[in-house]
């Protein structure tokens, strides 16, 4: 009688605790896209804005490019480049320090064309895949993968999306942007690449070996790349509406699963982050502070986006600083630089965290990190009289 009881109350226990549970789940995984409606909400009801206002602060030629990039950075990831670029570079290695030197500077270069946060869905898998082969130290690899996909990223609008903003409202042109963020990222770069040969020794690894078939779609591949290029043209030429049209209208003919599942909540993100940002850089206690705080000094400019982006992430940092400040690169500079430090500095950070299956590696990241934020601080001042 008591079992068939508990068979006959199952379904609707399971009934009433499941939707509660999805939706804590959710709030969990998505607590940036929660915070900001809520964020939003109470905005508007203690300081209303007309819908067609708050659409205004959307900067759309960004959200239209990015739109354009995830759909583009999904469909190289489905034609399986990055796994297999990333196979033949470690069959070329042999020890823990050469293993996690490929994997720093793979994860950077990946970063500077597919975002930093793309880069870590390719390379953290290819980490916990070896690991279930061959014993590696995973916990101080992902850390520096994260190290490296922020400071790789540093060098092209496409790198992160604070980069991809900054790009738009500055005018500049793609190799002009590249030039500008070229000496920070080299002396970042090779401070990482330093640093990973310090903590790593000379243990022998015997990595499984080449595989015959690494699942590589190279039309796939060779008509994305040629898109990119195109999407870059475009994009560098301020056309971002046709340049998403065309990816959107191309790939959703052809690869209709890469438009479908792009990140849209991440575009949602980014929205809302146009607005709650501006409103609150709008709000006269908060204007009053910015504008204090001479932003068009560019070493401020600088140590505001870095030092603000401990707190709320460098992408929001430079949405609210960039109208503050005619100086794009001090901003650009800082909000980089702010991805280091504390894991909020860059959600890049931690997304890392979060793919990766070891514990303890959020306060052995910050023993890393925060280091280097101090000399990535001190380097970026410096170099912010030269540019």
């Amino acid at each position: 009688m008591t079992s068939e009881l508990r068979r006959a109350d199952t379904p609707e226990i399971v009934a009433v605790v499941s939707p509660r549970v999805r939706l804590l789940a959710f709030v969990k995984r998505e607590a940036v896209l929660v915070v900001l409606v809520v964020t939003l909400v109470l905005l508007q009801v203690f300081h209303a804005q007309p819908v067609a206002a708050l659409a205004k602060m959307i900067d759309w030629d960004t959200m239209l490019t990015l739109t354009g990039l995830l759909v583009l950075t999904r469909v190289i990831d489905m034609s399986g480049a990055m796994n297999w670029a990333a196979h033949r570079l470690l069959h070329r290695v042999r020890t823990e320090r050469g293993l996690a030197l490929v994997l720093v500077l793979f994860a950077a270069l990946m970063s500077t064309v597919l975002t930093n946060d793309v880069a870590l869905f390719a390379v953290i898998p290819v980490v916990i895949s070896l690991d279930k082969l061959v014993s590696i130290p995973m916990r101080r690899l992902v850390i520096v993968i994260a190290l490296a996909v922020n400071a790789g990223s540093i060098l092209t609008p496409f790198g992160n999306p604070q980069n991809l903003f900054l790009w738009g409202a500055s005018g500049v042109s793609f190799a002009g942007f590249v030039a500008t963020m070229a000496p920070l990222t080299a002396v970042l770069m090779i401070a990482l690449a330093g640093l990973t040969a310090l903590i790593f020794g000379d243990t022998r690894l015997d990595l499984p070996g080449e595989q015959a078939d690494d699942g590589l779609d190279g039309r796939t591949l060779a008509i994305a790349s040629v898109a990119f290029v195109l999407f870059i043209v475009l994009a560098d030429a301020h056309h971002a509406t046709i340049a998403c049209a065309l990816v959107l209208a191309g790939f959703g003919a052809w690869r209709r699963k890469a438009v479908l599942g792009i990140d849209w909540l991440l575009l949602a993100v980014f929205a809302l982050m146009f607005m709650v940002l501006r409103t609150v850089a709008a709000l006269p206690w908060v204007h009053g502070l910015l504008t204090g705080a001479n932003l068009q000094d560019p070493l401020h400019a600088f140590m505001a986006g870095a030092l603000i982006s401990q707190v709320i992430s460098n992408v929001p940092a430079a949405i609210m600083l960039e109208s503050f400040s005619r100086h794009w690169q001090a901003l650009a500079y800082g909000a980089s630089v702010g991805g280091f430090g504390f894991c909020v500095g860059s959600l890049a950070n931690l997304i890392a965290m979060r793919l990766a299956p070891v514990k303890g590696i959020f306060w052995r990241f910050h023993l890393l990190s925060v280091p280097f934020f101090v000399f990535a601080l001190f380097t970026g001042g410096l170099l912010i009289n030269w540019i």
